[in-house]
């Protein structure tokens, strides 16, 4: 099964979007967007007393972003209390999982977009087909929109994207006598080896289980993670792309001192990076701004490039994960979440989330909202080369802990297996998990 690249993303739609947030057409929007139609006789009072929950995840709402749409849904719906938990990625899927299945669960839900269509396959999620124009749906680029869709009907609004690309700090690749980033991975390697001679120990910090690193080099190297056999789906990663890739990995781990079996959140790697002795890592700009706040002193000192190729004139493929946000099934308060998604999804707010986060909007026409910001830059450009994982229901089962990927296959190569046997060994979990209903 080939994986959806996404085209649709570019350097040249960042430098050249067409509308910006504070434009008369864009007020016009976003006037309209945070207006709800059930509201339009001014029954706001309908709401008072009620509470709308929204999870979010972590690294996903930046503080300007929710204050700002805090103040816009509380002057909408005075009376009413917009409630915004923020989760963990870590042991998500189970616990949205159990959520879902109760008669109250949260309101509106941040999901990833690998992990969409298994929550609609499974019932959790409101068909938004009917009001998807109303969400601002008809200006959703197509290949961002795809996730949000499940048996040709809309279960989400597609909310962000990103990439992720490395992370540098300039100081140490300065001592070492580079003063560019690299072009091609041979390059890369070249520079590392650089940084290490100067008495770096972690001149790239890459933890052996950072699964959506590793499914860029998967892509670079032309692996499908599934196969379909008649009509299912089974496991892929015996194939000499995928030894290509796992090859790389286990080579950019050997350039620092990261541990094999964990994964880019134990411990956090932007904590580490704060420590200022660590020369790069792959990461997201959430996490470069992570480590900055520990360590304001970076501030200037970070820098971004994309994951070079093997020859200069393209980039390596990245995965493009990113967020959609769903109204639960079984909401208690569906047309408030409704109005909240619309908000989030308005021009205004879209795009403030692009400005301030560095993010990639749902919208090409925000893009220009990226103008400046370094990391959304580079994360945009990379993403033009960019896929996603299977956008299949029961890939959610292959991505529960402990995901096979990770624990059995990358940690198994990085400690010593073949990656054949590793494999193998894979396979057989992954087929049995794709098999689950």
């Amino acid at each position: 099964m080939k994986r959806k690249l996404i085209a649709a993303i570019g350097v040249a739609a960042v430098l050249s979007g067409v509308a910006a947030c504070g434009s008369d057409s864009g007020k016009k929007n976003d006037d309209k967007s945070t207006s709800s139609s059930t509201n339009a006789a001014g029954p706001a009072a309908d709401f008072k007393g009620k509470t709308l929950n929204v999870w979010l995840m972590s690294g996903s709402n930046p503080p300007g972003w929710t204050k700002d749409i805090t103040a816009a849904f509380q002057k909408q719906y005075p009376g009413a209390t917009l409630k915004v938990t923020v989760q963990q990625w870590d042991g998500i899927q189970q616990k949205l999982t159990t959520a879902l299945s109760e008669s109250t669960p949260p309101d509106v839900i941040e999901v990833g977009n690998t992990q969409t269509p298994y929550y609609a396959a499974t019932g959790g999620l409101k068909d938004l087909t009917s009001v998807k124009s109303d969400l601002g749906g008809d200006d959703w680029l197509p290949s961002l929109n795809g996730s949000a869709v499940y048996d040709g009907k809309q279960f989400a609004a597609p909310w962000y994207f990103a990439s992720r690309v490395v992370v540098y700090n300039k100081k140490i690749w300065s001592a070492a006598g580079i003063t560019t980033p690299p072009k091609t991975q041979d390059e890369l390697f070249t520079d590392l080896g650089k940084i290490q001679a100067k008495g770096t120990k972690d001149a790239f910090y890459l933890p052996g289980q950072d699964w959506y690193a590793f499914d860029g080099m998967l892509l670079d190297a032309g692996a499908d993670l599934v196969k379909k056999d008649g009509d299912k789906y089974t496991a892929n990663l015996d194939t000499p792309q995928a030894t290509q890739a796992i090859n790389l990995y286990k080579k950019l781990n050997s350039y620092g001192t990261a541990p094999k079996d964990k994964d880019e959140a134990t411990p956090q790697q932007s904590d580490v990076f704060a420590k200022g002795d660590v020369g790069s890592f792959i990461g997201l700009g959430w996490e470069a701004a992570g480590a900055i706040a520990k360590n304001p002193a970076l501030k200037d000192q970070i820098g971004y490039f994309a994951l070079p190729g093997k020859t200069a004139d393209k980039t390596a493929s990245v995965f493009v994960g990113g967020s959609n946000l769903a109204i639960s099934q079984n909401s208690k308060n569906p047309e408030l979440a409704q109005d909240f998604l619309k908000m989030a999804m308005s021009d205004q707010f879209e795009g403030e989330l692009a400005k301030e986060g560095g993010i990639v909007p749902n919208k090409a026409a925000l893009n220009s909202q990226l103008a400046g910001n370094a990391y959304g830059t580079v994360a945009a450009a990379a993403s033009a080369n960019g896929g996603t994982t299977p956008l299949i229901p029961a890939w959610g089962n292959v991505e529960n802990a402990p995901n096979p990927i990770k624990t059995i296959f990358m940690t198994g190569v990085l400690q010593g297996k073949s990656p054949s046997d590793a494999a193998k060994k894979a396979n057989s979990e992954i087929d049995k998990r794709l098999s689950q209903q």
